[in-house]
């Protein structure tokens, strides 16, 4: 995030293609999309930053690779390194050009992946905590038990905080709609016919509040739900009811590493600070109409001002 520019012309571009879908009248941007004008202008000019941004990193990444076949170092092996590895062996391209343009989508893919949607989840989830004094207490006592320097495992052993982080994005998945595009004419198991070229969408905001997928109390937050019996050991939900990181073959690469990156977020933040949530939190009455601003992400309309107040104690 050190370059402000990118971070800019990303969020931009994901704001315009956004609006895209909510056109009313979908031939004005594409009108102004062949004149080059407004919008649609912005975001060539956007998509031009991110890409020469994604190149850089690719650039950088092939200096590294040479390096390292002379000095090794497993530390830079990270995920796009790996990628570039896989290319280079087992993938085979017409020219330098189409493999750079890969990767740069390899690039893209992760950071939108990424980027918001952790950030998101976490703002609904303290959101909905503030709600909830009595899942704070609960999440506090877990989280104060771990050493300051907490493994993987020590993580992966925080049930309930996991029940409330899968809690919240049942009830606010940071995608809430998804769309696939059918390539051929196709039955579904219920009998459905759809044919080549329909647009097959799915809600998980809408499926997290239908009763008879989650029973009579979907619309409320409740973490037990995610716990087995009076052991207090979470229990995963079938995935096609649960779709908030997709299902079956098209399952999220990195729902692991989201929830590591969530759990340590809470962590740290948990231990230190009492966050307190400016407008109350998810109240009966706010959870009716939740406070939400719809483009690809879920987000919260306005942000989400808190009040942060450190803990007047040492956990450890």
């Amino acid at each position: 995030m050190d370059n402000s520019g990118f971070a800019k012309a990303f969020n931009d571009t994901v704001d315009i293609c956004s609006s895209r879908f909510f056109a009313p009248i979908p031939a004005v941007w594409r009108i102004k999309r062949s004149l080059n004008i407004g919008s649609e202008k912005k975001l060539k000019e956007s998509i031009k930053i991110i890409n020469d941004f994604a190149f850089e990193i690719i650039k950088s990444k092939a200096k590294q690779e040479q390096h390292d076949r002379i000095y090794p170092d497993w530390r830079n092996q990270d995920l796009l390194s790996r990628f570039m590895a896989k290319t280079s062996s087992e993938i085979e391209f017409d020219d330098e050009s189409k493999k750079r343009k890969f990767l740069r989508d390899i690039i893209i893919s992760f950071i939108l992946a990424g980027k918001d949607s952790t950030s998101t989840a976490l703002t609904w989830f303290f959101w909905l905590v503030n709600g909830h004094p009595h899942c704070d207490r609960l999440i506090l006592n877990e989280v104060t038990t771990l050493d300051p320097t907490f493994t993987y495992d020590d993580l992966k052993s925080l049930n309930y905080l996991h029940a409330a982080l899968s809690e919240s994005l049942r009830l606010f998945p940071p995608v809430p709609i998804n769309s696939r595009l059918t390539v051929s004419d196709d039955v579904w198991p219920d009998g459905t016919h759809v044919s080549k070229g329909w647009f097959a969408d799915y809600s998980a905001y809408a499926m997290g509040r239908m009763e008879k997928v989650w029973g009579p109390d979907c619309r409320e937050f409740k973490p037990e739900r995610w716990l087995h019996g009076g052991d207090g050991v979470f229990k995963p939900s079938d995935q096609f009811k649960f779709p908030a990181f997709h299902c079956g073959p098209r399952t999220c690469l990195g729902k692991d590493m989201a929830f590591v990156q969530m759990k340590t977020i809470v962590v740290a933040l948990m231990r230190e600070f009492e966050i307190i949530a400016v407008d109350g939190g998810a109240t009966a009455e706010k959870m009716m109409d939740p406070p939400y601003t719809l483009s690809l992400l879920l987000k919260m309309r306005g942000g989400f001002l808190v009040r942060l107040k450190k803990r007047g104690f040492n956990p450890n």
